[in-house]
This record gives structure tokens, C-alpha cells and sequence, in this order.
């Protein structure tokens, strides 16, 4: 493992940071404290702050030479609303609040970078460091792009890193094409007439129509889209009724639907609308049906993601290095590879042996109680994010046209 000497010497004070950041969490577009913190390091270290993309967000310029060339790192900054369990001296402060997904994590290893960035400036041209709220559920991406993320920082392309457990910290992750899946929401009401349940013809029950409907919906998976395309629909919720001797006037279905294109997206949600509404109309019930788009899928560049595996191999070596398995879990950092070539890649967080006394019984899993982030790999995602700059703006690099 070549790990940069100058960040592995600061990476306990990094490390000390992000159990600051651990114990103070905040949710989507409340990072006022986090900003704050973000704002100042990369200010004492000489690198020029812009502020309020995104509402929260931060945005770090680090400049040298004479090159156009540029390349965007982002680290997403907001926690999750779920009480922690762990005891340890860092757990957080904020009942209900949690860094439960290591972003904490993600702005250390940010930070190491920028820090010898500002130092070390072995590079032609311009680093824009990303700090991004609310990427749980806010959509903080799409938020700073509205606010003109990439035409005040006009980057070449743009590199995210998240965290992974369960994989020995040493390895990384990259792939070209979908690497996370798009996520959406629907909400279906059947409406009918409620009724005695011992005179059911006296009333029209929608009850039978969602547990038809929960069934047809599985044959748009298994019947309507091609074999090779991945695509998820699950009903997690089914509200209805209130005693158990009354046919109920309605019934709601929830749930989600997951997919790698939006081409697949597309014809899923046609086909749930159809069946949707064809299936109430066979039981004589009225139907309401809301489909709602949320992160579109995360689709590396094949260029951008060769690149980064290339600097990863440099780092830990090519047998370290693995395929990125496409996940169903979502990332709103999709809307920023809408826009440029990049990739986003995977870091390996341990079994969780890391944790300190005091952690939860629980997995050291994301969204899970008693995650915490390992500090052993802030110098090494630190390593990765300075090596990807010299080699996107290395020294002696043409400008590409």
C-alpha cells in the first residue's frame, strides 16, 4: 500500500475531526455546524470558500499553475434520523440524529486531500473540493447544480467515493456503467364502499384488488421487461381498514421501484399505471395513482472509471482492486454524472472490528445503529483523491481540446 507520508502524519488530527463531525450530526440542509467546520480548515489552509450552493453547501477552489484543465471532488456531508446505540466517547450528541452512512467519514478523507492539496501542489491546473448536503433523501446534488454548481466551477469531470463495509479496508471498487440503481416512489388508493364483512356483496371491497395488484405487478418484472434488465418493484406498505368485522372504503399500497435506465424506469411506471388502474376498474373501484422520480441511476463513464481504477492500482495494487457490483441502493450523486464524465467508486470499511468500546451489538453496517466509520481509511481515501488529481492534472500534461 503507498500511502502519501504527509497524510498518514496529519491523519490522527483528520481522524479527530471526524469524530467532531460524528458527534455533532445533522440531517439534510440543517449542515450549518458541519459547513462551519468544513469552511474554516480549508480556509486556514489558504484555500479560497464559496458558500450557500445547494443552501448548505461548500465548495473549496485549490488552483495551480497555468492549465484549464480541472476535476471536481465531492464528499456528501448529512446524517440520518435514527438513534444511534453506540456509547463510545464520539457517538453523537443529537438523539434521533446519526452519521449512520460514514459521510462523516467522507468529508475526513475529503479534507486530508485538500489539505495536502494546499501544500503539495504537484499538479497544472484547478481542484474544485465538493462538500454536498443532504445527500440522504434531499437531493443536495441536484440542489447545488440549480445553483450553478457547474457554471461557476466549470470541472472536466466530477469523482465521488462512499464507503463499504463488509470488504477488508485495503480494497477498493470500480466499474463502468450503472453502479447504483435510480429510486421512486409510488402510492396507489383504491377507493371503494365499505360495508358489513358478513354482507360482502352489499359493498365494494378493495381489498382483493391489491392483493391481485401486488401479484400483476411482479409480471411487469418477470413478462414486460427484457430478462438482461434489472428492475426492482416492491410494495412495502398495504393500509387498510380498522376492524376486523368491516369491508374498508379504501385501500393504499406503497413502495418503491428500482432500475439501472431510465428506459426500464419508464416502462415500469407505464405498466403500473396500467394494471393500476385496469385492475380497479375490473372491481368496479376507483383508483388514485402517484408516481414519484427520485435519484436517477449512478452511471459511471467508462474513461473516468478506468482512470480512477488505474490510480487505485498505483495505490494498493491491481489485485486490490475489484469490480464494482451494481447495488440497488441509490445516490444522488447520479445528477452530477448526468452532466460530466466521472465515476464513483467504492472503499472498504471493515468487518467493524475498528469500533472502539462501547459500539452497539448490531453489524457495522450502513443505516444500522452501531455503524461507525473506520479512521484507518481517511489516509488512504486521502491517498486515492491526491493521486486521481496528479493524474487527471499532472505536471506537463497537455490541455486536452
Amino acid at each position: 500500500m503507498q500511502l502519501i507520508d504527509s497524510i498518514v502524519q496529519r491523519a490522527a488530527s483528520i481522524a479527530a475531526t471526524r469524530r467532531d463531525i460524528h458527534a455533532h450530526p445533522e440531517l439534510c440542509f440543517e449542515e450549518l455546524r458541519t459547513a462551519d467546520l468544513v469552511a474554516q480548515q480549508l480556509t486556514d489552509w489558504g484555500i479560497p470558500v464559496h458558500r450557500g450552493l445547494g443552501q448548505t453547501g461548500v465548495v473549496g477552489i485549490v488552483r495551480q499553475g497555468t492549465s484549464s484543465r480541472s476535476i471536481g471532488l465531492r464528499a456528501d456531508m448529512d446524517a440520518l434520523p435514527m438513534q444511534e446505540v453506540n456509547t463510545f466517547s464520539h457517538a453523537s450528541q443529537h438523539p434521533g440524529k446519526m452519521h449512520a452512512c460514514g459521510h462523516d467519514g467522507h468529508v475526513a478523507m475529503l479534507l486530508a486531500a485538500a489539505q495536502h492539496l494546499a501544500t503539495q501542489r504537484d499538479f497544472d491546473g484547478t481542484v474544485y473540493l465538493i462538500f454536498q448536503p443532504a445527500e440522504e433523501g434531499g437531493g443536495g446534488a441536484r440542489e447545488m447544480i440549480k445553483d450553478g454548481l457547474f457554471e461557476r466551477f466549470p470541472m472536466d469531470a466530477v469523482y465521488g467515493m462512499h464507503n463499504w463495509p463488509g470488504a477488508q479496508v485495503g480494497r477498493f471498487a470500480v466499474s463502468a456503467g450503472p453502479v447504483m440503481a435510480s429510486s421512486n416512489e409510488f402510492k396507489i388508493t383504491l377507493r371503494g364502499k365499505g360495508g358489513h364483512a358478513a354482507l360482502p356483496h352489499k359493498a365494494v371491497d378493495p381489498v382483493p384488488a391489491a392483493c391481485q395488484m401486488v401479484q400483476a405487478f411482479q409480471t411487469i418484472i418477470s413478462r414486460n421487461k427484457k430478462p438482461v434488465d434489472a428492475g426492482v418493484i416492491s410494495v412495502t406498505m398495504i393500509h387498510a381498514g380498522e376492524a376486523t368485522n368491516v369491508i374498508p372504503d379504501s385501500c393504499e399500497l406503497q413502495g418503491t421501484v428500482r432500475t439501472f435506465t431510465l428506459e426500464v424506469l419508464d416502462l415500469i411506471e407505464q405498466r403500473m399505471e396500467q394494471v393500476a388502474r385496469h385492475t380497479a376498474l375490473a372491481f368496479d373501484l376507483e383508483c388514485d395513482f402517484e408516481f414519484v422520480r427520485n435519484y436517477p441511476p449512478t452511471v459511471n463513464s467508462a474513461p473516468e472509471a478506468e482512470l480512477a481504477r488505474q490510480v487505485m492500482a498505483g495505490v494498493v495494487g491491481a489485485d486490490q482492486v475489484d469490480v464494482q457490483e451494481p447495488t440497488m441502493g441509490a445516490e444522488d450523486f447520479s445528477y452530477m454524472l448526468q452532466l460530466k464524465p466521472g465515476a464513483y467508486c467504492f472503499i472498504a470499511n471493515g468487518e467493524g472490528d475498528h469500533r472502539a468500546i462501547g459500539h452497539g451489538g448490531g453489524p457495522c453496517m450502513l443505516h444500522n445503529a452501531s455503524y461507525d466509520f473506520n479512521d484507518d481509511l481517511i489516509p488512504l481515501g486521502a491517498t486515492y483523491w491526491v493521486r486521481l488529481v496528479e493524474r487527471c492534472l499532472g505536471v506537463g500534461l497537455k490541455d486536452q481540446p
